[in-house]
């Protein structure tokens, strides 16, 4: 059975596999299409057992081989103005439409695709492809896939992650915490707010120190660093609470990301916050009624990716490339994962990342060729 890379990419991106559901289908497909080419693969199931992580090597099982890693969840379609059907690869104008096109089963449609290629290559050192499930959720899946890779497979010389970069080189990202903060208030009539605790206005006010934070932050950036932007940022995304508009909150929560620059800790960040809630706000809370307070949840903890001195994958990856510039990106990657097993990792693929998670996502018919080549440069080079 022979797939070329673009029809690979129309059966992944015929699966629906929003990071909401599960990723079964499209890991199972992709089991069965190594095993088609005598390829073995082993699957990381989910704890609740409806996802997996799929990781394969093909070649021999000695060390100095590349992980080629990419996720197969991708985001919702509901709420966008989609013009073509987002589960069907569509051509238009150069560019392949659909959800996932650049983010990113187009890197993993190259690397499916080019198994036969591995098989007959002759290589001798291998090529591990790695598949995860929930990176879009703050990366649920990928920490347990690279605890069973580093336990199984030889370790390798090189992890490439193939979030679109335009095949610029990227060798930093910032690392990541996602904290939940619940804050439990005193029901009173809002007549009689002297006898109650608002868990709204409370959480407001922990809202105001994350941003005041923030443009602490920004005032004292170093303009020559190259993040975009150049300081740690704290965002808050969601937040809810309250019962009616006079009656003084019992509850209250939301959700905030702390996205750190390399030279700084997002657990710092957590650390200062929770002193702030412990030294100025609770205090006033429980003086009206001792159990009222806050509670913060961390719901993820992603590393970031540090630039490495001579590192193997950054070498290998501008030899293929012929990119020499110095690239880093604000978002978060599973790159800082690898890395912090020990393995040299950077980000590099296919299509611009300007194009993730939006209304007619597409992927250039020239970049996916870019990476296709690429991937048969980097296959010759582990068979010399």
């Amino acid at each position: 059975m022979s797939l070329s890379s673009r029809e690979m990419l129309a059966r992944l991106v015929a699966f629906p596999s929003v990071s909401t559901v599960s990723n079964l289908d499209i890991i199972h497909f992709s089991r069965d299409w190594l095993k088609s080419h005598g390829i073995e693969s082993h699957l990381v199931h989910s704890p609740e057992g409806d996802k997996a992580n799929l990781y394969a090597t093909i070649g021999p099982r000695v060390e100095g081989g590349v992980v080629l890693s990419g996720h197969t969840d991708v985001v919702p379609v509901e709420g966008q103005a989609w013009t073509s059907d987002p589960w069907t690869l569509t051509e238009r104008g150069g560019r392949l439409y659909g959800r996932g096109t650049t983010d990113m089963k187009g890197f993993d449609a190259l690397a499916l695709a080019l198994v036969p290629e591995m098989v007959q290559a002759g290589l001798k050192r291998p090529i591990h492809i790695a598949l995860s499930y929930d990176e879009e959720l703050a990366c649920r899946g990928a920490p347990s896939m690279v605890r069973a890779m580093a336990e199984t497979i030889p370790t390798p010389a090189a992890v490439v992650v193939g979030e679109p970069t335009r095949h610029a080189v990227v060798t930093g990202h910032k690392a990541s915490v996602q904290l939940r903060t619940h804050v439990k208030g005193y029901a009173v009539h809002s007549s009689r707010i002297d006898k109650g605790v608002s868990a709204v206005m409370n959480a407001a006010r922990l809202v105001v120190w994350l941003e005041d934070a923030m443009e602490k932050n920004r005032r004292a950036a170093d303009l020559n660093n190259p993040f975009e932007p150049p300081y740690t940022t704290l965002h808050c995304g969601m937040m809810e609470g309250g019962n009616a508009a006079n009656i003084v909150a019992s509850s209250a929560w939301f959700y905030t990301d702390v996205r750190a620059i390399p030279t700084e800790s997002p657990m710092d960040y957590l650390e200062q916050y929770k002193a702030y809630i412990a030294e100025v706000i609770e205090p006033r809370m429980k003086a009206v009624l001792p159990e009222t307070g806050i509670v913060v949840e961390l719901v993820s903890d992603v590393p970031g990716l540090r630039p490495e001195e001579d590192g193997s994958a950054e070498r290998l990856m501008r030899r293929l490339t012929g990119d020499n510039g110095t690239h880093v990106v604000a978002y978060g990657t599973e790159a800082g994962l690898f890395q912090k097993n020990g393995w040299s990792t950077v980000v590099c693929g296919p299509g611009d990342i300007a194009q993730a998670h939006q209304p007619d996502e597409y992927i250039e018919v020239s970049e996916f060729e870019a990476g296709e080549r690429l991937l048969r440069r980097l296959i010759a080079d582990l068979a010399a």
